[in-house]
């Protein structure tokens, strides 16, 4: 690949990112906000889907895929070593998984009482 000063901008920009979230709290804030996300995501989805009631299974359907895809990326291979960092991308995907998944029950626990 050449280098271009789109691809020098590109990787330097990644690299000082990449730095920035080598901290542990800006990581865990990331985290934090990733889970926090997924839940308002899956109340907004839950509300948005149960307004029409016309689309339920469907929505259901790729939620759950969704939900499928993501335990496959984040569980498939073995746990990281403790010297070897874990994907920034594939935590975030994890966090947005299980606040969604933790919305959508307590919204079914609203609906139930």
């Amino acid at each position: 690949m050449q280098r271009t000063r789109l691809s020098t901008l590109v990787e330097s920009a990644s690299n000082q990112f990449s730095r920035w979230v080598f901290n542990p709290w800006r990581r865990l804030s990331l985290v934090v906000i990733g889970l926090l996300f997924g839940n308002f995501f899956g109340i907004a989805i839950s509300s948005v889907a149960g307004q029409a009631a016309e689309l339920d299974i469907v929505i259901s359907a790729i939620l759950l895929g969704a939900v499928e895809a993501t335990n496959w990326l984040v569980y498939r291979r073995p746990p990281p070593a403790a010297t070897r960092r874990s994907n920034l991308l594939l935590e975030l995907m994890n966090a947005l998984k299980i606040g969604l998944t933790y919305s959508l029950f307590v919204e079914a626990f609203k609906l139930g009482s």
